[in-house]
Formats: C-alpha cells, structure tokens, sequence
C-alpha cells in the first residue's frame, strides 16, 4: 500500500511537474504546438489538455463525484486518450493555447483546495502522486517529441554544466553476479510503486555476467562498419522486416539521430543541434531489434529482466550467492541526487557511461539508474498477482505486446524512479530515450 505523505507535498509535486510542463512549452509557436501528424507523437497543446483531464478524471470526477470545468462530455471527448483515436488528435475543437493553460490551472487549484491540512489520506497519497507521475511521462514523451521534430533544446532552471561528466569515459567489462533467490517486484512495504511492479515474489536466477555500462556510441558504431544493418543473421525476422521498411526516409542503416560525416565519422542531432557523435555515450534512441542484432553481432545478448534487476538491486551474500537483502536504488535506499544519476534533464543530454560512480551497485554496474532506459530482452507480462490500479489501462493494454525497458534516463524525473519501474514500448520504438547493456552468453 502507498505510505501516507504530506498535503503541502502533494502540492509542491503538483506545481513542480506543472512548471516543467511550462518550461517544455515555452517559446514554441501556435504551429509547433500541434506539429505535424506522427504515429509516434501526439500533438503537443492536445497533450497538455490531456493532463489536465487526467488529474481531473481520476481525482474530482471519478473519486469525488465532481463535474469537469469544461462539461463531463465536452472534456471526454476532447482529452480521454482511450476514446479519442490517435490521428483524430489533430482534428478535435481543441481548446485555445490561452484556454488550455487556463483549464490546467482551474483544476490545478482545484486539486489543492479539496486536500486537508497536515497528511492526505492514504487514497489521495496514491491518486495524487500517480497523477503527477503521469505529467512526469508526458514531460518526457514531450521532450521525445521535441527531439524527433527538430525543436530547439528546451531551457530547464535545472540544467547544470556537466562536462565533467562528458569526459569521464569508457567504462568496458563485466562484473558476475552470484545466483541464488530473489524478491523480483515490489514489496507491499515500498512507498510508492505502480501497479505492473506488484507483487515481489521469490524467482530463482542463475549465475551471470552483465556489462558494467550501458552500450557506448563507438561500440555500436563498430556494429555499423561491419555491416551490421545488412546481414540478415543478425536480426529476427520481424526486425529483419523492420529494417527493410522504408517510410519515406529510407530503410534505417544507422540510429535515426546519426548523421554521416565522411568514411566512418558520425555527428548526432540532439533537438535542433547537430554535434559530433560522443564516443563514450551510451547509444541513445534505438529500438529493440537494433539492440538485439547488436547482441548477436558481438556474442552477446541482452539482460532478461530478472538479470537486470538483481544486478541493479542485489546483494552478495556471505554463502557466496545472492543476499536475502535488496535494495531500492542501485546504491542502497536513499532518493537519487547528481552525484548518483543523471536524471530530471538536468545535463539535457547523455553523459558518459564512466561517470557518476557513486551511483554503482553493489556488483560494480554503473548507471543502471538515469541516463539511458536500457531495453531487456523480455516481452512485458505481469507478475503473479497483478491487479490493476485505478487506471486500468496502464499496463493491461500493453502486456504480451512491448518490451520491457528498465532503469530511466536522463529526461526522468527522480521522483518517480526506483529499482521495481518498469517501462514497455514496441520493440520497433526508436524515438523514446532506450539504449540497452549486455550479458555474456
């Protein structure tokens, strides 16, 4: 069960995840805001309202029997993301910009005024925080969207010079980690945890080694000289199929953000700069199927996610196997910070899979939280037990269809990040900020 927090908590989360919103919009022009048509993106002012709705939806109207601020079938049929189709999104009678803030704010104030002095409920603890978890996504998604159409980089109050971290290097080899029994999942105790992550339950894993970082840019890049993206045996057959696609921009022949600079050179557009390719960034934005060829490539393959995460939140034991013990980061139980992850957009970018050893497991992996969300190689399902939350639809769509990605990356919001999240997308997504690490076989 959710622990109970603070009213005054609840409220800071609130106006915090709206304020990045806010700054993800700012200086984008009434066209932007809608964009063009894209499978992949929504437009940008429909998204927003979205939110809006979701807030008010799952709390005044669904709880507590509140009407909406726009009409119940007016907001239903403008931002209720299971009824309005996706390519209807850019038809619908939308609210003006000016209107759109202003529906934000109303319910915003809303939202504030119905919560008691001193600790919320245990109800309001959960809706309250899964409701700015989900702004939290869509700030990512925003970001997403911001990148694959070439907007500018967005100014954050957060971003700090991190250049110290984008010359820390490589960080190549394995680490082993012991088999033994382990809690996979949440415990009832954590204090917060969405619904696919219930409930931990004991998994036996075997013996393994698991790459220290993430896949760097130069390793993929040696995939690339190699052919990489034109040897059959390398790929599945539904990401042989994807690769012979050609959408109107060609079949992929590298990651979509790499621009080719001459024999074996690469730059990399990042928003609407295009930059030479860092070395010893984790290859960023590439879907599953080019993580898994890689693997096969190189005689490697991709973690399941049971690997994962014992490797991110297991502990030796004094038998030599695993530890009954676990944690909920990487490096123990206290709550992310720069020293430890690269999260919340604070570098606006990627840093180097070296840096930031602070946030290392107790096996020696780097970076397994923030950064980069690294594909695994299991197809999401759920675990013994599962029962949805009040948003059904959040996991139960997508289950037996996705991928499973693990960890967050640099456009995650701390607050929202554990060891147990779990994130899915189709193995054919590219535009979301995936990179993967490897296992040897």
């Amino acid at each position: 069960m959710t622990q109970a927090v603070s009213s005054a908590q609840l409220i800071d989360m609130m106006q915090d995840a709206r304020a990045r919103t806010l700054e993800l919009l700012h200086g984008l022009s009434a066209e932007q805001l809608m964009g063009p048509r894209s499978p992949i993106v929504n437009p940008l002012r429909w998204e927003v309202g979205h939110v809006a709705y979701f807030y008010e939806w799952f709390i005044l109207m669904e709880i507590y029997g509140a009407d909406s601020v726009l009409g119940n079938e007016r907001a239903r049929d403008l931002y209720d993301s299971i009824k309005v189709t996706h390519n209807t999104r850019w038809d619908l009678p939308l609210l003006s910009f000016d209107g759109t803030l202003n529906y934000m704010q109303d319910v915003m104030e809303k939202l504030a005024a119905r919560l008691p002095e001193g600790m919320a409920s245990e109800q309001d603890s959960f809706i309250y925080q899964f409701a700015v978890f989900h702004e939290d996504m869509h700030n990512e998604a925003y970001l997403w969207a911001r990148q694959m159409l070439g907007y500018p980089t967005p100014d954050l109050a957060i971003a700090a010079d991190v250049s110290s971290e984008r010359s820390a290097g490589a960080y190549p080899g394995y680490v082993e980690v012991p088999g033994g029994s382990f809690r996979m999942g949440a415990e009832k105790s954590a204090p917060f945890n969405f619904d696919n992550e219930k409930w931990a339950h004991d998994v036996v894993v075997k013996p393994f080694s698991i790459a220290k970082a993430p896949v760097t840019n130069a390793e993929f890049a040696a995939f690339i000289a190699d052919g990489g993206y034109d040897i059959e045996k390398w790929w599945t057959v539904d990401g042989w199929t994807w690769r012979n696609l050609d959408d109107g921009l060609g079949s992929p022949v590298h990651p979509v953000y790499w621009v080719p600079d001459g024999p074996g050179n690469w730059m990399v557009r990042r928003f609407d700069q295009t930059i030479p390719l860092p070395e010893n960034e984790p290859v960023i934005h590439v879907t599953w199927f080019e993580a898994d060829a890689y693997c096969k490539w190189a005689s490697v393959r991709l973690p399941t996610e049971l690997e994962w995460e014992v490797a991110a939140l297991g502990e030796p034991g004094p038998d030599g196997n695993l530890a009954a013990t676990k944690r909920r980061y990487p490096w123990g139980d206290s709550p992310p910070d720069p020293t430890r992850a690269n999260l919340d957009g604070r570098g606006l970018g990627p840093v180097d899979v070296a840096a930031l050893p602070a946030g290392d497991s107790a096996f020696g992996c780097r970076q397994m939280c923030g950064n980069v969300w690294e594909w695994t190689c299991d197809t999401f399902e759920e675990y013994p037990g599962f029962s949805h939350d009040a948003y059904k639809e959040y996991s139960t769509m997508l289950f037996g269809d996705t991928k499973v990605l693990r960890g967050g990356a640099w456009t995650t919001r701390s607050r929202m990040i554990h060891g147990t999240h779990r994130n899915y997308f189709g193995p054919e997504r590219w535009n979301v900020f995936s990179g993967f690490r490897t296992c040897q076989t």
